[in-house]
């Protein structure tokens, strides 16, 4: 039985981060150049990692995602992912990538044992791309996409964060671009991270206007599936087409959360908002068991009480406080 913490959520999945690091600059994630990255050594080891992996399935985690900063960056990523998937325990193994070296990777990530793909990509203009990212490398990431759907990834997953004003007008193009590509698109709301992204709230496209506007072009979309503790509220179209949306901000889904994140340098957090973690890299390369090492991770989740982006959006709707005002973190130090 998962443990489960003071709300009786379970632990049910792991955002497995393998570096701090990327080849993009996104706005709304990272600092424009400068970054103090983690130095090498302490960065947990494909063995660690997998140490610590066994430790969260004996605590009921089933379901893993390999993330970063960006993860393909990770040298010898495909060894990882075999170690992985040849644990029992793992029933759904995915990995977050922006695409950029998808291209060269996504057959041996396949062939390693990767179940499920999902490519960040929040718009399909050039130049727009670069405003975004800091980086040219949209044909890349298109690339990296179909070489994906090459290796056998059905249905690829397309995450694309929406900001008003830069890349919400093309709500529709990139809905087309998933049909075409036999993936599912899920928009994300603006989240308040990082003190370098210079989050504002009324660059926030919430869900109820994301899924006006759908309508208005295609019809009503319908809900589909159920949710369960996913991220994503599922909707089908009329035509078929599936899609959803990540209301991070708007409403969020705090209530079902089950996932925990660790981060390449061994800190578990229970919220992608804490600003409090608990250190399991120090007590494993000191010896720990995996009994002690479990007893570390069941007491922190136990006492995990973070409903932090509902209670963000109750103190702003409350006392029309700015989000902003609370503690921030950095996104591509969590693995998102």
């Amino acid at each position: 039985m998962a443990v489960r913490d003071a709300f009786d959520r379970p632990l049910g999945a792991l955002r497995l981060s393998v570096t701090d690091r990327c080849n993009l600059r996104c706005r709304y994630c990272m600092p424009a150049e400068r970054h103090d990255w983690l130095p090498r050594s302490e960065i947990l080891s494909f063995a660690e990692l997998c140490a610590l992996v066994d430790v969260f399935v004996r605590l009921g985690v089933g379901r893993v995602r390999i993330t970063g900063g960006e993860p393909l960056l990770r040298r010898d990523l495909p060894t990882l992912v075999a170690m992985l998937a040849a644990k029992p325990a793992i029933r759904d193994l995915a990995l977050t990538t922006n695409g950029l070296l998808l291209g060269a990777l996504a057959r041996p990530l396949r062939a390693a044992g990767l179940g499920r793909i999902t490519v960040s990509l929040d718009t399909l203009r050039v130049d727009r791309f670069e405003r975004l990212t800091r980086r040219d490398g949209l044909g890349q990431v298109l690339a990296g996409l179909e070489a994906a759907r090459k290796a056998g990834f059905s249905p690829i997953k397309l995450d694309a964060l929406l900001l008003r004003g830069i890349n919400d007008d093309e709500i529709f193009d990139l809905l087309e671009l998933a049909r075409s590509a036999g993936a599912e698109l899920r928009f994300i709301e603006y989240m308040d991270m990082g003190d370098a992204t210079g989050w504002r709230p009324e660059q926030v496209v919430p869900q109820a206007e994301i899924l006006a506007r759908v309508q208005e072009r295609y019809g009503a979309p319908l809900p589909f599936g159920d949710r369960g503790s996913a991220p994503a509220a599922r909707y089908r179209l009329g035509d078929g087409l599936v899609f959803g949306v990540v209301s991070g901000t708007s409403a969020p889904f705090c209530t079902a959360c089950d996932r925990g994140r660790l981060t390449a340098g061994g800190m578990f957090y229970g919220c992608l908002y804490a600003t409090q973690g608990t250190d399991l890299k120090a007590p494993l390369r000191a010896g720990a068991s995996a009994a002690e090492l479990a007893g570390i991770l069941q007491r922190s989740w136990t006492e995990r009480r973070d409903r932090s982006a509902e209670e963000r959006w109750r103190r702003q709707l409350a006392a029309g406080a700015e989000l902003g005002e609370g503690p921030r973190v950095e996104m591509h130090e969590r693995g998102g």
